[in-house]
């Protein structure tokens, strides 16, 4: 391998230029009718909507996609793949554009939450929220005022009885169920 190669080549390189190559075959057939934008119950609250998104990942604007946070609102409900009317895989496009913005390393500070989220629940076997939030706040050092924005919120749960503090849970028995997704995913 010549020293240029050398320099240029890396695994996480070739990982996403897969990714990118799926994904783009998974979209490659929309005929943008707007099905997964008019069926998605968080479209109200994305900046761009999922049939744009599809248009700009054929197009290529992955700086565009990037910038946006439609594809962390994603619920992967599967209402858009169930209605496409070519069966196109939306929801599986949706968690490639997450897997993508984090390969690239432009969806750490969106991805943060994600990833608070799925170690919480791998960890406790459902939302431990104090947990969660405080590992959500440590991987977004970013903003360090930002946790103190979120104290009247989490009163308010305390005093409701919706908030459910750190201890128990069953994450011992999800956890062969998470080593299978990332030996899947590729990840382990």
């Amino acid at each position: 391998m010549s020293e240029a190669v050398k320099e240029t080549w890396s695994p996480v390189g070739h990982e996403y230029t897969a990714e990118l190559g799926r994904l783009k075959e998974m979209v490659g057939a929309c005929m943008q009718c707007g099905t997964c934008t008019a069926s998605c119950p968080n479209g109200f609250a994305m900046d761009v909507t999922p049939r744009v998104m599809w248009r700009m990942v054929q197009f290529g604007m992955l700086d565009e996609i990037y910038a946006s946070h439609t594809y962390w609102m994603c619920s992967a409900c599967y209402t858009c793949t169930l209605r496409c009317p070519r069966g196109l895989p939306l929801t599986s496009s949706m968690a490639s554009l997450k897997r993508l913005a984090m390969l690239s390393g432009k969806g750490k500070k969106d991805g943060a939450f994600y990833k608070a989220f799925m170690e919480n629940v791998e960890a406790h076997g459902r939302v431990q929220e104090v947990g969660m939030m405080s590992n959500y706040f440590f991987k977004r050092m970013d903003n360090p005022a930002l946790p103190f924005q979120f104290i009247p919120l989490g009163m308010k749960m305390m005093g409701k009885g919706k908030m459910h503090m750190p201890g128990g849970g069953q994450g011992a028995i999800l956890r062969p169920m998470f080593e299978k997704a990332r030996e899947l995913e590729g990840l382990s």
